[in-house]
């Protein structure tokens, strides 16, 4: 059963989907809901602070699911690959609050924009790390840049909420299948290629 804050969150963005962040008002989102004003306001401070919630839903997961990812996996390949998993699945598991929140998150004032920066700063290290890490053991070639790298598989990963669809041809699984073979060629040494191989994390 939902909570009254998840219900909350789950009709807003069915209706900024609809009508956009500026096309909908509290009052509409209250009485969609079935709730009141009240338990609007004790669950959130203002309709911007619900728009902030719903990429702080995603945001943590990712970060979670990442570290995870890192600490559970050996080598800088298997941890990259497993990393990919993790960044890629969020598309899957809550795409609507990821394109509600691209869509309408320049509307949000600059003190939760601040805060929003800081996860995805805290997001952006975690590939930063494995990067150097696979530089360091012999794993990924020593003259990529660690930051264009980083922002290069970020850029690639965050633009599927454009065109991901659940009922597309393929899954986010193989689709990730492809991102981790684009990936990893464009970074391992020979050493690490053939490693990537054996485990099959190419094609």
């Amino acid at each position: 059963m939902q909570s009254l804050k998840e219900r909350i969150i789950e009709t807003a963005l069915d209706l900024f989907q609809q009508k956009g962040y500026h096309g909908v008002s509290v009052d509409e989102i209250v009485e969609t809901a079935g709730t009141s004003k009240g338990g609007f306001y004790h669950k959130f401070k203002s309709k911007d602070a619900l728009l902030y919630e719903i990429h702080d839903v995603f945001i943590s997961h990712v970060l979670k699911e990442t570290k995870k990812a890192y600490d559970q996996n050996d080598t800088p390949i298997d941890k990259v690959r497993a990393m990919l998993y993790a960044f890629t699945n969020v598309f899957d598991v809550y795409q609507r609050h990821i394109s509600v929140f691209y869509d309408e998150s320049t509307y949000l004032p600059q003190d939760l924009k601040n805060i929003i920066k800081e996860k995805r700063t805290e997001y952006r290290k975690l590939i930063e790390q494995v990067i150097e890490d696979g530089k360091n053991s012999g794993h990924f070639r020593p003259n990529i840049s660690t930051t264009i790298t980083t922002m290069a598989i970020i850029g690639l990963v965050n633009w599927t909420y454009k065109w991901y669809r659940q009922n597309g041809s393929l899954t986010m699984e193989q689709i990730t299948l492809h991102f981790n073979d684009l990936i990893l060629r464009g970074i391992l040494t020979d050493e690490g290629i053939q490693e990537a191989i054996d485990k099959k994390y190419v094609m």
